[in-house]
């Protein structure tokens, strides 16, 4: 008996099984699921052309040399930038004289301690130093800006519309938006953060940082429109976590043609070595 319905509890619970995700398939082509605040409020990064888009891209340095300025005159005061050396500003077009006042003038100093007392103290930042890390005094804990332009999909497109994108609400001010709100209530931003439709999951601590033209002042005179300022420190975010990339595409193309060229002689050496074997 035992071998008569082993075989048939295995069928039915495999039939219950292949029931259950045929139903469920069913139900999520038929009966998809509601929309959620993200899915209807959440945009996708704006299309922005910057100088190392495409395979022949290279960086532009006037573009990153604003870009650092901005950081430095506007962002360092919350976030850090502890990945990357005072020294690695040379390939932005800085000289060494330049390099050791940016480092020296930092606000943040290097700590220092001695392992014989105990002590700690601090010291004047040296090229060979990295940036030193932002002690934020408010709440949360803004994130590390080195690596930011790879760990966000969208990258320089991403940060500039972050940037750009912080808005009232103005939407939700009409007869839909308050019938939005009263399906999607968590779409409401809540007291102590900011709106932007281009943040995940809408709603962020960190206030508009480029509020006016003109808030930091370009030595190139370029016009430092809020749009310009977005654009300029993107790319310089983008240089931080990729800083090798020019040299990553002058080598690429060398490289794809010595595989092309090696390929036609392995090609060209098999038609040779086999000639006589047809």
């Amino acid at each position: 008996m035992v071998r008569l319905f082993g075989p048939l509890v295995g069928l039915f619970f495999a039939v219950a099984l292949l029931w259950s995700f045929g139903n469920g398939a069913y139900n999520a082509v038929t009966q998809p699921s509601p929309p959620t605040a993200e899915a209807l409020f959440h945009k996708h990064p704006k299309e922005v052309a910057f100088s190392f888009d495409g395979a022949f891209g290279t960086f532009d340095k006037a573009q990153l040399q604003r870009g650092f300025k901005v950081y430095q005159e506007v962002c360092s005061n919350c976030h850090s930038l502890k990945q990357v050396a005072f020294r690695d500003l040379t390939q932005l077009g800085y000289n060494e004289a330049e390099v050791k006042a940016i480092a020296k003038n930092w606000g943040n100093k290097a700590q220092t301690f001695d392992p014989k007392t105990g002590d700690r103290g601090d010291r004047p930042n040296l090229p060979s130093d990295h940036f030193p890390p932002v002690y934020y005094a408010g709440q949360g804990n803004p994130p590390d800006l080195s690596l930011v332009a790879k760990s966000r999909h969208g990258g320089a497109q991403y940060i500039h519309s972050l940037l750009t994108g912080y808005t009232d609400q103005v939407g939700y001010k009409n007869g839909q938006g308050q019938e939005l709100l009263k399906m999607f209530p968590d779409a409401k931003t809540p007291d102590g953060l900011y709106f932007n439709p281009y943040f995940a999951n809408l709603n962020l601590a960190m206030p508009q940082p480029l509020t006016s033209d003109g808030q930091v002042t370009y030595s190139d005179g370029k016009a430092a429109t809020v749009d310009q300022m977005a654009l300029d420190v993107s790319a310089f975010l983008t240089w931080t976590a990729e800083p090798k990339l020019d040299k990553r595409k002058q080598t690429g193309w060398p490289v794809l043609g010595f595989l092309l060229a090696a390929t036609v002689l392995a090609y060209l050496a098999k038609r040779n070595v086999w000639a006589d074997k047809h």
